[in-house]
């Protein structure tokens, strides 16, 4: 049971971000979990406001944001943000989706993705990039990983949900796609 709370669960957080690498699933669960929670979908805010974002890196047909801005731009937010870049800012948890690389390149493909960016994508999804920042900047006991591998987009939100109600454990490090390199 956790202190402070007769139920055993862990207070809810204000603020969750949850972030990995892009193609693992992100927006499609946080927007299943709009019913319950504010969520804001954090690459689309800056896509719609050009003071969110310094340049366009035409290698990668990308923007490069703008952090201070968005911060200024989210003030004293809460809810659940969604973003590959979600865990740079400050929030009291984070949830890391994970996917197999093989599948983050064919998903990214089929967005229509440069080849260049969905192996670069796959890649960083094997190497544990995301994950790694995260814990870096919040601490491992601050961190949730959810594979989304071949699971229903209505799963991963509910796994979603109860990391941000506290009904799961911290899990970082327990998804490995290390034999993709």
């Amino acid at each position: 049971m956790s202190e402070g709370s007769p139920s055993g669960k862990d207070e809810a957080p204000t603020r969750v971000a949850v972030t990995g690498t892009p193609g693992t699933g992100k927006s499609t669960a946080t927007a299943l979990l709009a019913d319950a929670y504010d969520v804001i979908h954090l690459n689309d805010l800056i896509k719609e406001d050009a003071s969110l974002w310094t340049e366009r890196d035409a290698e990668r047909d990308t923007l490069v944001a703008d952090l201070d801005a968005v911060r200024e731009h989210l003030g004293d937010w809460t809810g659940v943000l969604d973003s590959h870049l979600a865990h740079r800012f400050d929030v009291d948890r984070v949830v890391v989706l994970r996917c197999h690389p093989e599948a983050v390149e064919e998903r990214l493909r089929e967005r229509g993705e440069p080849d260049a960016t969905a192996t670069e994508n796959a890649e960083s999804e094997a190497l544990d990039v995301v994950l790694s920042e995260a814990v870096a900047e919040h601490g491992v006991e601050n961190v949730y990983e959810i594979d989304t591998t071949d699971r229903d987009p209505a799963a991963v939100a509910d796994e979603i949900r109860a990391a941000v109600e506290g009904e799961r454990e911290p899990s970082a490090g327990t998804v490995d796609f290390m034999e993709y390199i």
